[in-house]
């Protein structure tokens, strides 16, 4: 009998030996700034945001400052890791070259690509989806990208709809259908009057800023149909800024860890699902 519990209790031991020890979760601790990032205490970032993207930051009339999930989680993050902080409007097409440039610190809601990770570095948190929204009633009867070729289709500048029309035009025209006409735009709500004045057919763009735009203007627009991408949505900083991109992932995956995306994602409608676990890209 009692070799019997002996036995059992080295069992046991073993068993808890070999055992995975697993890492504390992330915390925020923003009284230890000046200890993990010394660099940045004292220092106010300057994160630039379009203030015409809905849900992502759009401005409030109530109170005219910029609020949107973006401006709630960046704030959720800074706050976690204890940073000063300025959000300033600018457009969306201006902010990523004056990110490259050291002219921002940062911005919140850009897609990770290849080409982008050569000129700043990522800290990815969430997945993308694209929208295409079209006039009322859908008048060309866009269903799919199978619908584009012959088509005018509006674009960000620089973005990854941009490539893929001009990409698709050619596959159109070898096929013997007429190509994409591509049209791009500087910020998204020249985008969305392209389309309201009937000079593009189409706009493709962030998912959730479509269903957004929609709900907001059912008399003018309706959403074409709608693609959960492989792409993948972060912070970006400029290319080196180790110190930086080191604090936001910190920040992020703590935020994360507590549900505070989460939060952000239910309250501005944006789809919980999209959330991606916080990760530094480089390359």
């Amino acid at each position: 009998m009692r070799s019997s519990v002996l036995s059992l209790a080295i069992a046991a031991s073993i068993a808890l030996a070999s055992a995975p020890v697993l890492a504390d979760a992330p915390k925020c601790e923003p009284e230890k700034v000046a200890e993990k990032y010394p660099e940045l205490a004292g220092k106010t970032l300057l994160m630039g945001a379009d203030g015409q993207t809905p849900p992502y930051a759009y401005l409030d009339s109530k109170t005219n400052t910029l609020v949107g999930s973006d401006i709630d989680l960046a704030k959720k993050v800074f706050d976690c890791i204890g940073v000063k902080y300025e959000i300033r409007p600018a457009a969306w097409s201006g902010i990523f070259p004056a990110v490259v440039a050291g002219q921002m610190d940062l911005m919140f809601y850009i897609y990770y690509n290849a080409k982008r990770v050569q000129q700043a570095d990522f800290v990815v948190y969430m997945k993308a989806g694209t929208g295409a929204i079209t006039q009322k009633g859908n008048p060309k009867n866009i269903k799919s990208n199978d619908d584009l070729c012959g088509k005018t289709v509006a674009v960000g500048l620089g973005t990854v709809e941009e490539a893929q029309m001009k990409e698709l035009g050619g596959k159109c025209v070898a096929a013997g259908k007429e190509t994409v006409t591509v049209m791009t735009y500087p910020d998204h709500a020249a985008g969305f009057r392209l389309v309201a004045n009937k000079r593009a057919d189409v706009m493709l763009t962030d998912l959730a800023l479509v269903d957004r735009t929609v709900a907001d203007n059912p008399d003018v627009y309706v959403r074409a149909y709608g693609i959960i991408s492989g792409f993948q949505i972060g912070a970006a900083v400029k290319k080196g800024n180790k110190v930086l991109a080191d604090a936001l992932l910190d920040g992020l995956k703590a935020v994360q860890a507590s549900g505070g995306e989460q939060e952000v994602f239910k309250k501005y409608g944006v789809d919980p699902a999209l959330e991606l676990p916080a990760e530094l890209k480089t390359n």
